[in-house]
């Protein structure tokens, strides 16, 4: 242990001899409040005492001529610093005396000793305070008064009066809503932005307390905003700026539409600067909250060109058809599946396939196809893809053609319609399973019925007498004139292409609605409310013939009241469409709203069914 003591005892003389003392100086002087060089009878002044590299402490000087009020240590530091192995330390602390003066006259304080280090010496007069007018000390007072009582004016004026807006911001924060353009196409996508423009201290909060109105619009909401705040000068001043809200919009009315900014809530900070007589300029934050509503925007949108394409299939961008058939062994009575792709950027979550069954060889039964959407929000657009899986049933054995299917659309960067082409397939059917109807027919072809064996007639009758023989030429001509009826019957029906749309217009309303109830039921809300508008605006127009780009709410209502439907049905319609639309892009419903609204699109196109419009066949 001892031993152990005398290595410490030889570490510290070592570090000792390297460590050496920078050189020490003891420092007094004198200063005034107002920093002027005389002192005024009753004015508050300051002894400064500052020793370097000094051991031990001062004591309370004896201040000629004044009163010494409090004496205390202000501040203090040390270092070490180390240069080519040798380090030295240095220390600095700073007494301050706080002193009133009492009595007129030039008076000298010091020098003082703290240890074997003496201090300078300080002059400083006290003189008489100001007669028949205000004093230094009387003036700094009023002084300081002023200008406390004109910053408290002003932040009281502040509080009352609130933000100072101009139009719909301030000159220090305020939005801005653009869209890509201000004319355009029905149905053709978009870019609506809103953006922030402020030049106030870091924002603490922005929360939107409305939704925007897009009234006639559907809308595809973006991600794309911004992750970090940007700088941009905007009319000669430089602004912090960030994209807060993006949208896809897609217009469904023709004319002027407006599109009206949502209000946003913005907390920050305001700065305020006012001049203190003892700390002199102080910058304080005030928090502040904003409400601010970006400009609104009239866009015109035009109808699309006329006359459209027969097979147009609503689709207003860019867009490409592809199909696939993925098993070519087929075989009578087992299901196959055909699959066509649709890719491009636009509305593709809208664009719709011919009808295939018009389309197809009679002896391939089609069903309704699984759609299946994968497109998201990208850029100016709503980019992705849409799959229409087709099942189908050979019905017969032989060599199929099935047909190319064409795909109509609208591309707005050229103005025209434009088409493209998905391949088609020759496919060979071979004899399967049968079907519980096929066997039935197979029995009675191979019943045939023995003739009984007896005894010949005695009077032999020829059998061109008989009526049986007739029979076998009066029968096939029967059948014969009725194969021509019912041919020519449908082939009327079928060149009257409005009337079987119109006629179809239920069946395919109530072929909407089942999957509109599979989307309640697997709880996809925003599919559910896509399909229950498909169903309502696809029911309508085809029941009273109204082209696609004639579907709005008033010429819809029009047409209904002409066509004999209750103006309450009318009304009916109107609102579940209204609110189908807004729904879709509120905040989420609970599933009895869905199935309200479910009820009542399924209790409305029935009052029309039964309402027996005259304006449909």
């Amino acid at each position: 242990m001892t031993r152990f003591r005398l290595y410490i005892l030889a570490l510290l003389i070592s570090l000792g001899s390297l460590v050496g003392g920078a050189a020490a100086k003891f420092q007094i002087s004198v200063a005034t409040q107002t920093g002027a060089d005389d002192i005024e009878v009753g004015e508050q002044f300051y002894v400064y005492m500052k020793l370097d590299n000094v051991d031990g402490e001062p004591s309370a000087p004896d201040v000629p001529g004044a009163v010494v009020k409090y004496f205390t240590l202000s501040s203090q530091s040390s270092s070490i610093t180390a240069i080519n192995g040798k380090m030295t330390r240095s220390s600095s602390r700073t007494y301050v005396a706080t002193c009133s003066a009492a009595k007129e006259g030039s008076y000298s304080l010091g020098p003082f000793s703290v240890g074997d280090v003496r201090s300078n010496k300080a002059n400083y007069t006290i003189v008489k305070s100001g007669s028949g007018s205000l004093s230094k000390l009387q003036q700094r007072q009023q002084q300081q008064q002023a200008a406390q009582q004109g910053a408290m004016t002003q932040r009281q004026d502040d509080q009352n009066e609130g933000p100072k807006f101009i139009g719909k911001g301030n000159e220090k924060l305020f939005l801005k809503a653009s869209v890509s353009k201000t004319t355009a196409y029905e149905q053709e996508a978009l870019v609506y932005t809103v953006k922030l423009y402020s030049s106030y201290a870091p924002i603490k909060f922005i929360g939107a307390t409305e939704a925007p109105k897009f009234d006639g619009f559907v809308v595809e909401e973006s991600d794309e905003t911004s992750k970090s705040l940007q700088y941009e000068t905007y009319n000669g001043q430089e602004y912090a700026t960030a994209v807060i809200a993006r949208y896809i919009i897609f217009p469904q009315m023709t004319g002027k539409l407006t599109v009206k900014g949502n209000t946003y809530t913005v907390s920050t900070d305001e700065q305020e600067y006012y001049d203190d007589p003892y700390f002199r300029m102080l910058t304080v934050r005030r928090p502040i909250q904003l409400n601010v509503t970006p400009n609104d925007l009239v866009i015109d949108v035009k109808p699309l060109p006329t006359p459209q394409p027969a097979d147009f299939s609503g689709g207003v961008g860019q867009f490409s058809i592809s199909s696939s058939l993925p098993s070519s062994s087929l075989k009578t009575n087992q299901p196959a599946s055909v699959i066509y792709e649709v890719k491009g950027s636009g509305n593709i979550k809208y664009v719709k396939l011919p009808d295939l069954n018009n389309l197809y060889p009679k002896q391939l039964e089609v069903f309704s196809p699984t759609t299946q959407v994968d497109a998201v929000s990208k850029g100016a657009t709503v980019t992705g893809s849409v799959k229409f899986d087709y099942s189908f049933t050979p019905l017969e054995m032989g060599q199929y053609k099935i047909p190319e299917v064409s795909l109509v659309y609208f591309d707005p960067s050229t103005g025209r319609y434009e088409r493209s082409v998905a391949k088609g397939y020759t496919v060979e059917v071979d004899k399967g399973v049968l079907s519980e109807k096929s066997q039935t027919k197979n029995r009675l072809r191979f019943s045939d019925e023995l003739m009984p064996v007896g005894k010949l007639a005695k009077e032999r009758v020829p059998l061109v007498y008989t009526f049986a023989y007739w029979l076998w030429f009066l029968i096939p001509a029967i059948a014969l004139i009725v194969v021509v009826f019912v041919y020519r019957r449908h082939l009327k029906s079928a060149a009257d292409i409005v009337g079987t749309r119109m006629r179809k217009a239920g069946k395919v309303a109530a072929r909407r609605l089942r999957k509109a109830a599979a989307c309640m039921k697997s709880g996809d809300r925003e599919k559910f409310y896509d399909e229950m508008l498909v169903a309502l605006w696809g029911y309508v127009g085809a029941k009273l013939n109204i082209p696609t780009s004639e579907l709005n709410r008033q010429n819809v209502a029009q047409r209904l009241s002409e066509a004999g439907a209750a103006s309450e049905v009318v009304d009916s319609f109107v609102s579940v469409l209204d609110d189908c639309e807004f729904a879709k892009y509120a905040p989420g419903s609970g599933a009895d709203e869905l199935k309200t609204v479910y009820q009542r699109g399924t209790e409305v196109i029935n009052a029309l069914e039964d309402a027996k419009l005259t304006g449909s066949h």
